[in-house]
């Protein structure tokens, strides 16, 4: 599996001919290294409404043709736009053509009238990535880590997340096999050390934690 970040808070997974786009933020974003047109996915996962995580989504899904996943509130405001999506909430499930998708909590402001903002758990051709959205810390990572996750997409960069020290306990909770952070410099009220929040997730974890600059990849 290959994961691309594209800053802020927005991954791209690839594996198997799928390719899943998280939290699409890329006009408006100084550290994107791409434009919207330049992106090619499945499905795309929002974690929820507010503008630096929804984004790009309409654009992108319409070029694409992609199926928009997340929770009810938002999906069904795509699927208003004449945009694919499925809904799905907390605790739910669902199989999809490249695995599966749970919604996990996050806890943090939807940005749209009755929702909930969420993360997710992907199993993507057999394996499993958490993607924490915008969240404060919360002791039922732990339970999130019997998933027995390859992956967990942190953020760091506080005030409106968790900040380092906040997501080093997440990683302790979580136990996946790589940590990368994320939600971090995109402006000066987010600005953490990524470096240094890796040295110490190696340090305390079993955990291998890496900083992926904007545009750069990684295999599993």
């Amino acid at each position: 599996m290959k994961v691309t970040f594209y800053g802020h808070a927005c991954f791209l997974l690839e594996s198997g001919g799928s390719s899943l786009l998280f939290d699409p933020f890329l006009q408006g974003n100084s550290l994107a290294p791409v434009a919207p047109e330049d992106i090619k996915a499945n499905y795309i996962l929002v974690s929820h409404f507010h503008g630096d995580h929804f984004g790009d989504t309409e654009a992108i899904a319409k070029k694409n043709d992609a199926t928009v996943i997340s929770s009810a509130e938002i999906a069904g405001y795509c699927l208003d736009k004449g945009l694919k999506a499925h809904k799905m909430h907390i605790g739910g499930k669902y199989d999809f053509d490249f695995g599966w998708v749970k919604l996990t909590q996050a806890f943090h402001g939807a940005g749209i009238p009755g929702g909930l903002a969420c993360g997710f758990v992907v199993n993507l051709e057999g394996k499993n990535v958490y993607f924490a959205g915008d969240t404060g810390l919360f002791g039922d990572m732990a339970l999130i880590g019997e998933h027995k996750l390859d992956l967990a997409l942190l953020p760091i960069g506080d005030n409106f997340t968790m900040g380092p020290e906040d997501a080093l306990k997440a990683a302790k909770l979580l136990q996946a096999a790589t940590v990368i952070p994320m939600h971090y410099n995109t402006w000066p009220l987010v600005k953490a050390d990524p470096e240094a929040f890796c040295q110490a997730v190696e340090k305390v974890t079993g955990s291998k934690a890496l900083v992926l600059a904007p545009g750069e990849s990684h295999t599993l």
